[in-house]
């Protein structure tokens, strides 16, 4: 059997299982046939590959919560400990802290939230805009829902309040803004994150260098050596991470092995009786007798979750299951003996609270333990830097981003990326930080804003999911607003009363990034609709190359727009200028979904503008957030081939459109088969002829037509507006990289064509 009949003989299998109506058949002005739909099934993972992910995800999510035992009991009590009492109120509150946050909320709950098995504030967003149209980003498509990881599992109760809160999300224009302002600002956050966990980081780990040698290693040789290893770290990003997950986990184990061991050592050596503080009595006591003092050193306690959204985050990277393993059996019960062991050796040495973990190491495993200690914290700030890297891999698919270019480090993971600009601009912010702040308490006073407040805007964004999506009790809603929703606003107005005294850095850089992305997404949004209500329909294509004394060239030409629900206003300006044209041309937009990943089996859509004689192809091109955009496979080669596969799909939908419009039912079946045969011999002679036409003009050459757009504020806008459009965006684009550059587009066959969009 030859390869076309194995073609024809799937394209009728797949044609069987669709009705093929009149209406399924009616074409509208947008692309409704798929090159393919394959449903990706879900497998199933074995025990074998769950454990094998728990134990790499030691090494890659745990890195910052797990270093923190280093320096929270120092931050707690950043002017020593007045009573032992108060050692037990401050582990009570971190027990009952790690408890509730991390593994309750965290583990059990916010897991389940997760995007097709991806993590973080713009995968709960996407959530929530693919439930309910609430985003802003204006190339949506009913089509886009066929996406087999679009769908969602839903469960079959439905409830008015689900419905109610629906549509008044979608009706109002402010909850629209308002959600993307909150993922910008939760996202900036994060990013913020990325800045200081390094920073504090490694000051905490190299601080052991100065309680081994005070007289030696002053202050200020210590922040110079802080300062080395992280330019190290940063310029070491640039080879990436891949195979050394093992490694990173490896260290990671062997670091709370250490820390779990000491704990126990101290807690027998010390107090046994420390366990006491398990009880949440001594909690009351404790702000009982501190008052706002108590109330204050929250801030220190949250220093005992930071990294917890990573547990959120990097979900994507293992699988919910895997994580749940590694915390329950190894990361919570670590952390937990560490913190017992500390405040035991604090009942007995009350003074030595600044310097709490290195002087409780017992000192035969003082070097090995710094030793890895310096490991994990370097090996923490990896993991907030690679998720820093990919949250902004996810605004720039949201169009939230300025172009960058995003280097994939791994064939294997494409999870693992690296862009040079964010780079250097978190070095250059870590090195001023750490020059500046100096010490981990200050740096600690910046650190809880960012902390706490994703993790407010995270359980903002679950009571939508619980409500809209998994459609949750309203007495569960109601409990877990009241538990976890109140401690974390408390934590949160704790942080923000040291403002003054660093708190605002955290603020000030978010406040700045998210400029930035609400900036390039609102020309991004406003560009969009300038070329919508300008785009040329199929009509005025075949009147625009009439009109002109074009000529047609042997090659196939792509032209790409961000505009997938016409054809952009930019081919007319190329026609009234250049009258020639390629034999077969393909106008391709990329476009994101709100979704982690689209299977490269649905990603290409393609309509066909008539008459067919034009050879002129509309292409929608669809990733997700995570997806990688230049794949191995040549793009030039894959948009062939989908495209021929597509006019032998459509072929076979033209035959059974034919088929069904018949003279007559009552004519006799010799008079049908007849009929038939005509149909069919015309409709193969002319999806041969057009497959040929393709073949033929991608053997010649391909030439890639880029619009170089240049956007300014129209006439009679407002002072803000001409500001952000004419100075801060153009400035953005003229410094960062053009998408020709982020999309690797070939520069010998490349054209770039100039228009002026007046927004």
């Amino acid at each position: 059997m030859s390869g076309n009949e194995q073609n024809q003989d799937i394209l009728q299998h797949q044609i069987k299982g669709k009705k093929l109506s009149g209406k399924t058949l009616k074409r509208h002005d947008s692309l409704e046939l798929e090159s393919s739909k394959v449903p990706v099934a879900k497998k199933a993972l074995e025990w074998s590959v769950i454990l094998k992910l728990a134990f790499q995800s030691i090494g890659v999510v745990y890195g910052d919560i797990g270093t923190s035992p280093l320096f929270v009991f120092a931050t707690v009590f950043p002017n020593g400990v007045k009573l032992e009492e108060d050692i037990l109120g401050a582990l009570s509150l971190i027990f009952y802290t790690i408890t509730l946050i991390p593994l309750i909320k965290y583990v059990f709950i916010v897991l389940r939230a997760n995007d097709n098995g991806d993590g973080g504030t713009f995968a709960l967003y996407s959530l929530i805009c693919r439930y309910s149209k609430v985003g802003l980003i204006p190339s949506q498509q009913p089509e886009d829902k066929d996406v087999s990881t679009f769908k969602l599992d839903l469960p079959d109760r439905r409830t008015r309040r689900a419905s109610k809160l629906k549509s008044k999300l979608e009706s109002s224009n402010f909850a629209k803004f308002f959600m993307l302002i909150a993922t910008m600002l939760g996202t900036s956050m994060v990013i913020g994150d990325g800045i200081l966990t390094p920073c504090i980081a490694v000051l905490s780990a190299v601080g052991g260098l100065k309680a081994a040698a005070p007289s030696v290693l002053t202050e200020e040789r210590l922040i110079w050596i802080a300062v080395a290893i992280l330019i190290l770290l940063f310029m070491f990003q640039r080879f990436g991470t891949e195979n050394v997950g093992n490694t990173f986990a490896s260290v990671l184990s062997l670091w709370f092995i250490f820390i779990a061991g000491i704990g126990i050592y101290n807690i027998v050596k010390y107090d046994p009786t420390i366990i006491r503080a398990l009880n949440p009595k001594y909690i009351i006591d404790y702000f009982k007798r501190n008052k706002k003092n108590a109330w204050i050193s929250l801030g220190g306690v949250v220093m005992s979750i930071t990294g917890g959204e990573a547990l959120f985050a990097d979900v994507g990277h293992f699988s919910v299951l895997s994580i749940q393993i590694s915390m329950c059996c190894v990361t919570y019960p670590a952390l937990i003996l560490a913190y017992l062991g500390q405040a035991a050796f604090l009942m007995k040495n009350i003074d030595d609270v600044a310097d709490t973990f290195y002087k409780s190491i017992p000192h035969s495993l003082y070097w090995p333990v710094f030793i890895v200690a310096v490991l994990a914290a370097i090996i923490a700030s990896q993991a907030l830097i690679s998720g820093t890297f990919s949250i902004i891999q996810q605004s720039l698919a949201l169009g939230c981003f300025p172009r960058v270019k995003v280097v994939h480090t791994s064939t294997k993971h494409h999870g693992q990326v690296y862009i040079p600009e964010i780079n250097n601009l978190l070095m250059l912010s870590c090195v001023i930080v750490t020059l500046t702040f100096r010490t981990t308490e200050k740096i600690s006073n910046a650190y809880g804003i960012a902390v706490v407040f994703v993790m407010v805007l995270t359980s903002c964004f679950l009571v939508l999911v619980m409500i809209m999506i998994w459609k949750t009790s309203i007495l569960f809603v109601i409990i877990y607003v009241l538990i976890i929703g109140t401690v974390e606003l408390i934590y949160l107005s704790s942080v923000l009363y040291k403002f003054d005294q660093g708190g605002y850095l955290p603020l000030a850089f978010s406040m700045f990034l998210m400029f930035i992305m609400y900036v390039w997404n609102y020309v991004y949004r406003k560009k969009y609709h300038f070329e919508l209500e300008h785009k040329i329909s199929p009509l005025k294509v075949k009147e625009a190359v009439d009109e002109t004394n074009y000529h047609r060239l042997p090659g196939l030409a792509i032209f790409y727009s961000e505009l997938v629900h016409g054809i952009p206003p930019i081919f007319k300006h190329y026609v009234e200028n250049v009258p020639a044209l390629h034999s077969v041309l393909v106008f391709v937009s990329v476009k994101s979904l709100p979704i982690s990943k689209v299977p490269v089996e649905e990603r290409f859509l393609f309509r066909r503008v008539k008459p067919c004689d034009l050879y002129v192809f509309r292409c929608v091109v669809r990733y997700g957030y995570n997806d990688v955009h230049n794949e191995e496979e040549s793009f030039e080669r894959l948009l062939a081939e989908r495209l021929k596969e597509y006019i032998r799909y459509d072929s076979m939908l033209s035959m059974n459109a034919a088929k069904s419009n018949r003279v007559s039912t009552e004519r006799s079946s010799n008079m049908e088969l007849e009929i038939d045969c005509d149909i069919q011999e015309d409709v193969m002679f002319s999806r041969e002829r057009d497959i040929e036409v393709v073949e033929r003009a991608y053997s010649v050459g391909v030439v890639h037509f880029v619009g170089e757009q240049d956007v300014i504020a129209g006439k009679g806008s407002g002072i803000a507006k001409r500001v952000v459009i004419n100075y801060v965006y153009n400035f953005l684009k003229r410094n960062l990289r053009q998408s020709s550059k982020v999309f690797d587009i070939p520069h010998k066959r490349m054209l770039k064509v100039g228009m002026i969009y007046e927004l």
